[in-house]
């Protein structure tokens, strides 16, 4: 009877024992071939970002909400994997998906420690959970990831398997993948990263954001050491390189959205072209867009729009502090970078705090730990904030909210944040190729883009547009108009009476249509356009791409008082540049799919190719000839200081000093440059378009025609060079020679015999 007894309780035990193995033997089996095909990830092909790229080929920005780079296993450090390794799964090569060693040693140590629980997840399992499950806790959750973990051990090979983690796994400040962790934390590809950066993205994947080195520095610090010491105590580090790595500073960048070269109008104009065609999917098929924008290009234009913009701004005084924090309870490094933290940046205008302040002396602590220190010149722009008799807001005082900047000698002076915008775009005259576009002072401050946005009045950097129509209608350089005073009735202007004024208030009288150009005069302007009639010249500058409708056929006109864009006046000038032709600006080169296969390419129309002529050669000569004299001799001779004798442009600038222009170009490169509020007022009476925009248009031309050789326009067929006297007749003993049309030769100054008029000499380069 006993005997028997023990028998079924052996059987009894037994059937316990293995009733559970039995159970879950037989859920496997019901469960395994329900679980989800392994396509997703056999064919891999996670959300991409839209990238868009300079010509040469550098990453200018992205869009999507993953930001992600493909990498292959074979280009991934050794010393990269090793750290994922030690940090994630050091048995990953060993175990067939579940390291069941591994559950028992995290068994033990949560069972004998107080401290945080230790997981068991090995890298195939996070990898079937990234890819088919949720986060949720449960137990069914845990089966099913196991048996996806067989699953994929069973059809991938190890290296494949990491191949996706690598890529997949998410790490923080929106990147997916450590390829572009690398660049979002470091500013540089994995194979560059030292031992200790390494260390610090493999620690990412338990807890991005507790670990994030730009939120959280100290402890994703404690995560890397503690990295480090599990490659040290793996054998995959030595002692020496345990070391260095432990005591090497990690600097995190603090901007994740950091590219090569400052083009955020451009991106955004991109973005909205590729969401126009491509709707969601331009965000996650991984579109490759390469531009026309060239980054030296932009760069010069960049730097040039931001130093003219903030020259500007300290001409007209520094307006106070941004604002104000309370240093009397707290004053540590960590409070002032908390109250930092939402200041948003401008560059290298930094916000900052003040932290001590003397007659003779300024201490601020910088966003980012840097303490910059203002004295004598540097201070000299905010001196008279300094007094006790401000009012607390406009006074410089410990806990003013301030902005500093490094000059060209590295010494810090104070700053601000200019209220006044600006643009500037540049492109190839003959094609249309954008090469550069800065459409305002600071994108993250604002997103208007004032190259393709902003209408504003042209002021006389409209004037060669009724010049040019001028010269169809058979006006000559030498055309003799009265610049006097002049009364306009209602009927001529479209609005009130009218009586317009040269601009520093004076009258020379008659003089040549060049001088009147060259000296920007109105009245001659005015005079011109009453002659040619304002519904002529309304109907003529649509050949420039302008919009009739934004043109009133009125004489104020004569003046630029109608609307434009920067990116129509490119347009517009690059008629004049490239020889009458009529060009479309455009700023994308091709479209890639993720694989590289060009899905658009652009075709451009090219001066002397295929684009259609809209002026005679001849006057765009002629306009040429006379814009290069403004630059020599006229309102834009500031820009002889670049030592070329191939520049022309016309300045404008608008009434009250509202709008300051300059648009001009060299036969290969046209650029406009504007500057004005958004809310239109007055730049100052002093402010001009030579003065304030012209600086910034040659701090670009400077740098992009470097080393460009001498260009010489060459007179036309057709055209005949002739000695003219100050009345614009032909005179033999005449002081100066002008180009006319044949047929519109002007007459000699007596009954003399007529001296031949001829051509001017040959030159080297046939530019038109």
């Amino acid at each position: 009877m006993t005997s028997r007894w023990w028998f079924y309780s052996a059987i009894a035990a037994l059937a316990v024992s293995v009733l559970p193995f039995l159970v879950l033997t037989f859920a496997a089996m019901l469960t395994y071939p329900a679980l989800p095909s392994l396509e997703i990830l056999t064919d891999y092909r996670p959300n991409m970002p839209l990238r868009v790229y300079s010509a040469e080929g550098i990453l200018l920005g992205e869009f999507g909400k993953e930001r992600r780079a493909l990498i292959k296993i074979a280009e991934v450090p050794e010393m990269m994997k090793k750290a994922i390794l030690a940090a994630e799964d050091e048995r990953f090569y060993e175990h067939g998906g579940v390291d069941y060693i591994g559950v028992l040693r995290a068994a033990l140590s949560n069972f004998t420690s107080r401290g945080a629980k230790q997981g068991a997840s090995t890298i195939t399992m996070q990898v079937a959970r990234n890819f088919f499950l949720t986060k949720e806790k449960t137990l069914s959750r845990k089966f099913n990831e196991m048996l996806l973990a067989f699953k994929i051990e069973h059809n991938l090979t190890k290296d494949e398997i990491l191949e996706l983690y690598i890529n997949q796994i998410y790490l923080g400040q929106r990147a997916y993948g450590f390829s572009t962790a690398s660049q979002i934390y470091f500013g540089k590809p994995l194979n560059q990263l030292s031992i200790a950066e390494m260390a610090m993205l493999a620690g990412l994947p338990k807890a991005p954001s507790t670990f994030n080195p730009v939120v959280n520095p100290k402890r994703a610090k404690i995560r890397q050491m503690y990295v480090l010491k599990r490659m040290h105590d793996l054998g995959f580090i030595d002692n020496t390189l345990f070391d260095t790595a432990q005591i090497e500073p990690i600097v995190a960048k603090r901007s994740s959205q950091e590219f090569a070269v400052k083009s955020d109008y451009l991106v955004e104009m991109v973005r909205q072209v590729m969401f126009d065609r491509y709707q969601e999917d331009a965000y996650t098929q991984g579109f490759n867009v390469y531009t026309t924008i060239r980054q030296p290009d932009q760069k010069a234009a960049y730097e040039s729009l931001r130093k003219g913009v903030i020259d500007y701004d300290r001409r007209h005084g520094y307006r106070g502090p941004e604002g104000y924090i309370d240093l009397r309870k707290d004053s540590s490094e960590e409070f002032l970078e908390d109250a930092l933290q939402d200041v948003t940046d401008s560059d290298d205008l930094l916000p900052a705090v003040v932290q001590a302040i003397t007659p003779k002396s300024i201490t601020a602590y910088c966003k980012g730990g840097q303490i910059a220190t203002i004295s004598g010149e540097n201070l000299k722009f905010a001196q008279q904030t300094l007094g006790a008799k401000l009012a607390p807001n406009q006074r410089l005082r410990v806990g003013s909210l301030i902005r500093v900047q490094q000059d060209a000698k590295s010494e810090w002076q104070i700053a601000q944040l200019p209220q006044v915008e600006s643009a500037f775009v540049s492109a190839n005259p003959r094609d249309g190729a954008i090469y550069s576009l800065v459409g305002g002072f600071d994108f993250n401050h604002n997103q208007f883009n004032h190259v393709t946005q902003a209408w504003r009045q042209p002021g006389s950097g409209f004037k060669p547009f009724i010049y040019s129509a001028a010269l169809e209608k058979g006006f000559t350089p030498a055309s003799i108009i009265n610049d006097a005073p002049l009364v306009i009735d209602s009927i001529e202007t479209g609005g009130e009476p009218w009586q317009p004024k040269n601009f520093d208030g004076t009258f020379e009288g008659p003089m040549r249509m060049r001088q009147g150009l060259i000296k920007s005069k109105n009245l001659v302007s005015v005079r011109i356009l009453q002659a040619i009639t304002p519904v002529y010249a309304q109907e003529y500058i649509t050949k420039f791409g302008f919009d009739k409708e934004k043109h009133g056929p009125y004489l104020t006109m004569a003046l630029g008082a109608g609307s434009v864009t920067p990116m129509q006046l490119l347009a517009g000038y690059s008629v004049f540049a490239n020889g009458g032709y009529s060009i479309t600006p455009y700023f994308i080169q091709r479209i890639e799919d993720s694989q590289g296969k060009v899905l658009e390419q652009a075709d451009p129309v090219k001066a002397g190719v295929n684009a259609e002529r809209v002026i005679d050669v001849r006057n765009a000569y002629t306009m040429v000839n006379m814009m290069q004299d403004v630059v020599r001799h006229g309102t834009a001779i500031r820009a002889m200081q670049l030592g070329r004798q191939d520049l022309a442009g016309k300045t404008g600038t608008t009434s009250d000093s509202m709008d300051a222009w300059f648009s001009g170009f060299h036969p290969t490169l046209v650029g406009i440059s504007w500057i004005g509020f958004d809310n239109p007022h007055s730049l100052g009476d002093k402010e001009t378009g030579g003065g304030a925009a012209l600086p910034m248009w040659m701090g670009y031309m400077e740098k992009m025609l470097k080393d460009v050789p001498e260009a010489v326009y060459t007179m036309p067929d057709n055209m005949m060079a002739a000695r003219i006297n100050d009345n614009g007749l032909r005179d033999p003993n005449g002081n100066r020679i002008e180009y006319f049309y044949q047929e519109n030769l002007p007459p000699e100054q007596s009954a003399a015999p007529d001296p031949a008029a001829k051509p001017a000499e040959a030159v080297k380069d046939q530019l038109f």
